[in-house]
């Protein structure tokens, strides 16, 4: 029923092993209860830029950049003796070149293989015998490698991750290996499941002309001719000090993590001088929306009948003021569990569905999307369901939203910050999330304090302006006969 729990998110993000944070929200609102500093160019004191009513709630964050132009965030929490360690490149899924999907996916994968100085599968091997954990994992607007480990090995971290991000030696074979690594991951991950097959159609069809419309994993025959020359091509493009950032959050100081990274990623060159370098992340935009699409599909995998719309909106980064903090407060009103909107009226009062909700996806460097969706009742009819869900958006439009709603809606966001203290890695993802989709930290640091200013006509206003059925796909699945000889992918 919440945001956050949608049973037909199909995560955007491709990982490795674990589990990956995908209330980024949650992260950006705790952000905001930090202490901030900065330094430019790894010298001089830190000097404060913002010390916000109430920021003494979170630990303090120091940012600076190194001489390369790979900037540094340092998030201290002293609870314990451990640092979570993130290198985050700027380059993900929508950066790729046309008819080479899933490229920057398959590259995160061999960047576990060798380098001259470390034989493959060495770094992995030795965070474990530190006692340490690891992951990576790859969105549309960035890829990111993440370490836990305690304090004393940090350095061990940087050495290694720094050696990687120009020093990578890949032969024919590792490509291979990992192709079919991924070829299997995208048959259990998608293609075995209707919900995630619909997902990926509707977003293909949402985009008529941005890269957001291809999948992260890539598709499958252009899986099957990515080449060991286009992925070093690629390789060499993207991974580079002056497009990552580097986040340490744990029991660290920022003139360790400064000493630290200079003497490992500040050693590392990019191709050319900074100022020569492009580091504009220009990508097709979109032509303006003129029509409604859909995307119907029968599976007999599909356990039941469900029903999702989803349309483009801006992102945290593009929005004007107020528009972001409506969109979040707009998806929490309709969504944010049995005393939301889209439950209560649909599945509560009209028995049409047995669930329904609705979350927004903002950290995004371009365009966001708003999403609704339904799973219809048993016996119930899906033209119904659809029409309810109309009459309840347009309800809104008219009628707007009731304070006890908004205040609801307030809380639970401003909420979510203070519970993402307990997270280490939450800290460490929510700023690399955010430095990478186009944010900066003073602006993740107001962003509780708008939710908190943002009005019930900010919500009104954000679903009058962008809910437009013409800038929407709408996407259903039922039981039935579907692709192949029982329905899955032949």
């Amino acid at each position: 029923m919440a945001a956050h729990g949608a049973f037909f998110l199909q995560e955007e993000t491709v990982q490795l092993h674990m589990p990956l944070l995908t209330n980024f929200t949650a992260a950006l609102a705790f952000l905001a209860l930090l202490p901030v500093s900065s330094t430019l160019g790894g010298m001089g004191s830190t000097s404060a830029v913002a010390q916000e009513a109430g920021a003494t709630l979170g630990p303090p964050v120091t940012s600076f950049d190194l001489a390369n132009g790979m900037k540094v965030v340092v998030i201290e929490d002293h609870r314990a003796p451990v640092v979570t360690h993130m290198v985050w490149y700027k380059v993900g899924a929508a950066d790729e070149v046309s008819g080479k999907s899933g490229i920057a996916h398959l590259l995160e994968h061999l960047l576990f293989k060798g380098t001259e100085a470390a034989k493959p599968g060495e770094f992995s091997k030795v965070v474990a015998s530190n006692g340490g954990s690891e992951n990576a994992f790859t969105t549309s607007d960035y890829t990111a490698y993440h370490q836990r480990i305690a304090r004393d090995r940090l350095g061990i971290l940087m050495a290694y991750e720094a050696d990687r991000m120009t020093g990578l030696k890949l032969t024919r074979a590792d490509v291979e290996t990992e192709r079919q690594v991924v070829l299997e991951e995208r048959a259990s991950r998608t293609d075995s499941r209707p919900g995630a097959l619909l997902s990926e159609q509707a977003t293909a069809a949402l985009y008529q002309n941005h890269p957001y419309g291809r999948p992260v994993i890539g598709w499958e025959h252009e899986i099957k001719a990515l080449t060991l020359e286009d992925i070093t091509a690629f390789y060499r493009r993207y991974y580079m000090p002056a497009k990552a950032i580097l986040v340490v959050a744990g029991d660290v100081t920022p003139d360790e993590v400064r000493k630290l990274a200079q003497d490992t990623y500040g050693k590392v060159k990019n191709p050319a001088p900074l100022a020569q370098l492009d580091l504009i992340r220009n990508r097709p935009s979109e032509p303006p929306s003129v029509a409604p699409r859909r995307v119907e599909m029968t599976d007999p995998r599909a356990g039941s009948t469900r029903l999702t719309r989803t349309y483009l909106a801006p992102s945290f980064g593009t929005a004007v003021r107020g528009e972001g903090e409506g969109l979040e407060l707009l998806a929490e009103i309709l969504g944010g569990g049995s005393t939301a909107r889209l439950y209560r009226e649909l599945v509560v009062e009209r028995a049409l569905a047995v669930d329904a909700g609705a979350y927004f996806r903002g950290v995004r460097l371009d365009s966001g999307e708003f999403t609704i969706y339904a799973a219809l009742a048993p016996g119930a009819d899906l033209a119904a369901l659809e029409a309810a869900l109309d009459d309840t958006l347009r309800d809104i439009v008219k009628n707007g939203v009731t304070e006890a709603e908004l205040t609801r809606a307030k809380t639970s966001v401003v909420s979510a910050s203070i519970y993402a203290q307990d997270s280490q890695s939450h800290m460490a993802r929510g700023f690399g999330s955010a430095l990478t989709t186009g944010l900066t930290v003073k602006q993740t640091q107001a962003w509780p304090e708008n939710v908190k200013a943002a009005t019930a006509g900010d919500v009104v206003a954000a679903a009058r302006a962008w809910l437009k059925l013409e800038r929407s796909v709408t996407g259903t699945l039922r039981p039935g006969p579907g692709p192949g000889k029982e329905g899955g992918r032949s």
